[in-house]
């Protein structure tokens, strides 16, 4: 129904952003591996999106490149993989990290996700090892300014840590995670790089 957003970007709070259409807001949920190519706040951007629709609510997701949302879309047709689920998969590592898993089929990678489980991490190791040809050759990215807004560093970790949370990992794991990060990160998104990259790590 929405196919993709161009328009300003009025403000980002990871995961979720708020895109200035000719005066319409638009609120996006995106993954963090968007968000690292968003430009400053007040910027021009474009995303391809995917609305879901729900008894409760409409929500618009943003991606800065087609094999984001392809994957994306491709996940969620996976049973017991919701939206949320999804975005946290996509923000756990890249499409390539997760064709990669996919193929060596890697369950342990896949747990390191939070709210993927044994039995789903098994469960995409099947479902999805014949649906990720669907993602060769798709290298599409709307243009997208590089760079972020300038934070400063108590609202940048208060920002890294909310989003954290937000893709489902436990406060106490946030706060050990954080700090774990390399001291010269001073961005929001610099936090949560180095937060997932660490996680991946474990």
């Amino acid at each position: 129904m929405i196919g993709f957003l161009r328009g300003r970007l009025a403000a980002k709070h990871p995961p979720q952003l708020l895109v200035d259409v000719g005066g319409v807001g638009y609120e996006v949920e995106a993954p963090m591996s968007t968000f690292y190519v968003l430009p400053p706040t007040g910027a021009d951007v474009s995303l391809f999106t995917h609305l879901v629709v729900r008894e409760d609510a409409h929500v618009l997701f943003g991606f800065g490149s087609e094999r984001e949302r392809r994957l994306f879309r491709e996940l969620i047709k996976v049973s017991n993989v919701g939206p949320k689920l999804a975005l946290s998969l996509l923000s756990g590592m890249s499409v390539d990290g997760f064709l990669t898993c996919i193929e060596a089929q890697d369950a342990d990678m896949l747990v390191k996700i939070p709210g993927v489980g044994r039995k789903t991490a098994e469960r995409l190791l099947i479902e999805m090892k014949d649906r990720i040809k669907n993602l060769t050759g798709l290298d599409a990215v709307l243009p997208v300014a590089e760079g972020g807004a300038v934070n400063s560093d108590a609202g940048a970790q208060s920002e890294a840590f909310s989003a954290l949370v937000a893709l489902g990992y436990k406060p106490a794991e946030v706060t050990r995670l954080l700090k774990s990060v390399d001291p010269a990160a001073k961005t929001t998104e610099e936090l949560i790089r180095g937060a997932l990259q660490a996680a991946a790590a474990r």
